[in-house]
């Protein structure tokens, strides 16, 4: 079978390209293939597959979102998830915060640390003897002085002669932490866990009182966020306890845990667990009972009350010294 005219191609024959049936970008590459949105001739180096057929590079390029739209899309996307109630990012943030400094105390170990002790955890550390006034500390040793804020910081450090203390502790947080924080809100979550914390310093501090060696105790120093564990599960308690609901398995559990710190040669402060305990009861205990928003006020003013309560605690080595 043929085609009338005497230009046109016999059936079988490949017609000659046209003038316009070479690609836009190589003149010397024939194509018939168009691009979907702009009708230009692409060879097939050029054909950008699309869900609405082939494009050209440039139609692609034209369709993209420009930089500023790019990043104020990703903008949007993480103001979304941070606004997420229903994801724990206080207790992701925390854990974050742990594993951080537990790398830096791994580092400064492996390059500076002498008689299994690392800078870093020496900086962050607590013990009893920060908290006395430097007059009466520089009397004990020219290396301590009055540093409170290591009240705080301890609670971020942890062993590094023993893996499985940061890692039972971050499990605990990874198990408590969301609950809690769906249920009191980031805001106060983070208050309890950060009173907590610092109510397992407080509880090292305050055992110097008691202790049969006070000197001993002065000098022992504390890591981990054991007591803010201590607090999470008290106050997980105390939740619980407010719902009427069964909390023998949650008590068996604190009660074993608490135990294991009495065990002697366990290089466990229980003391830390104690103080975070009582701390973060009494903190959950303030918060439900002032829960609502007609209680907002009320509840300001109770967690304002035992921040000053945390403060005076803190200082008490300056009204009464331990013996």
């Amino acid at each position: 079978m043929s085609f009338g005219g005497t230009g046109t191609p016999r059936f079988g024959e490949r017609a000659e390209p046209g003038p316009n049936d070479y690609c836009y970008r190589h003149k010397d590459r024939p194509s018939f293939t168009l691009c979907q949105r702009c009708g230009r001739t692409i060879c097939s180096e050029c054909q950008i597959v699309s869900p609405v057929g082939v494009l050209c590079a440039e139609c692609v390029r034209a369709a993209a979102p420009s930089t500023s739209a790019r990043v104020g899309r990703s903008a949007r996307v993480i103001t979304r998830k941070l606004s997420d109630t229903d994801r724990p990012i206080v207790t992701y943030i925390f854990i974050a915060l742990c594993a951080i400094v537990f790398v830096a105390q791994m580092i400064s170990s492996w390059f500076f640390g002498r008689d299994g002790i690392d800078p870093v955890t020496a900086t962050l550390w607590y013990a009893p003897v920060y908290s006395l006034p430097s007059d009466v500390s520089a009397t004990l040793s020219s290396s301590f002085g009055f540093e409170p804020w290591r009240l705080f910081t301890a609670m971020f450090t942890h062993s590094t002669g023993f893996f499985l203390h940061i890692l039972f502790n971050m499990y605990a947080l990874w198990l408590f932490g969301p609950g809690l924080e769906r249920l009191l809100g980031r805001l106060w979550f983070t208050v309890l866990y950060l009173f907590s914390g610092i109510g397992g310093s407080l509880g090292v501090m305050m055992w110097v009182y008691f202790a049969p060696n006070t000197s001993q105790a002065l000098f022992t120093a504390a890591v981990g966020a054991s007591g803010a564990i201590f607090g999470l599960l008290a106050a997980t308690f105390v939740a619980l306890k407010a719902n009427r609901a069964n909390v023998t398995s949650l008590a068996v559990l604190i009660g074993i845990n608490f135990a294991i710190g009495l065990i002697p040669g366990a290089a466990i402060s229980w003391q830390a667990h104690l103080g975070g305990m009582v701390i973060g009861a009494l903190t959950m205990w303030l918060l439900l009972i002032t829960n609502g928003p007609r209680k907002a006020t009320q509840r300001v003013v109770a967690m304002s009350g035992v921040a000053v309560l945390i403060v005076a605690l803190s200082m008490l080595y300056f009204v009464v010294l331990p013996g």
